[in-house]
């Protein structure tokens, strides 16, 4: 694994995207990013991350098995508009034998304002059954490293949140 701050590891042990732009057709009506184009940059991040662990596109091509997201919950903090720039960062906070828990913070740059957050769960899918199946000792001694060299930060204040019904 890159050392704790070769790019694109930050001083703080996460991985950290080149700066994101936003492009004007990312707008929706009310003038700001589209929450669609918050997940495309999550997702980007996902991948650099993924690649790091060694289960990434290689990984898929080359042992018919991948890691599908099953579940995430996006909080909205501040808008992001024309113009403006961010980046994401990967946070691996959890792992089982098939499953990884993930947690992202989107910050605009200039301002340097939180303007997202993704919390994700992710699992390991054998693509020749499509079935879910355990993660490779490879990739299991990955995860632990990556959870250990961020470790330093603390669980996120937000993970684990969840939508309370309303009434």
């Amino acid at each position: 694994m890159l050392s704790p701050n070769e790019p694109p590891f930050g001083p703080d042990g996460l991985i950290w995207s080149e700066p994101y732009d936003i492009e004007l057709d990312w707008l929706d009506y009310n003038g700001h990013l589209n929450m669609a184009y918050y997940h495309v940059m999550f997702d980007r991040t996902v991948d650099i991350a993924f690649d790091i662990l060694g289960l990434g596109r290689a990984y898929r091509s080359s042992q018919q098995a991948s890691i599908f997201n099953v579940e995430t919950h996006v909080v909205y903090r501040r808008e992001v508009s024309a113009h403006d720039q961010v980046r994401v960062s990967f946070h691996l906070i959890g792992r089982d034998d098939k499953r990884l828990h993930g947690f992202q913070t989107m910050v605009r740059l200039g301002d340097d304002q939180l303007a997202a957050t993704s919390e994700s769960l992710f699992i390991h899918v054998d693509m020749t059954t499509r079935q879910v199946s355990p993660l490779p000792a490879r990739g299991i001694a990955a995860a632990d490293e990556m959870i250990a060299r961020q470790a330093g930060v603390g669980m996120p204040a937000m993970a684990g949140r969840r939508i309370a019904p309303l009434n």
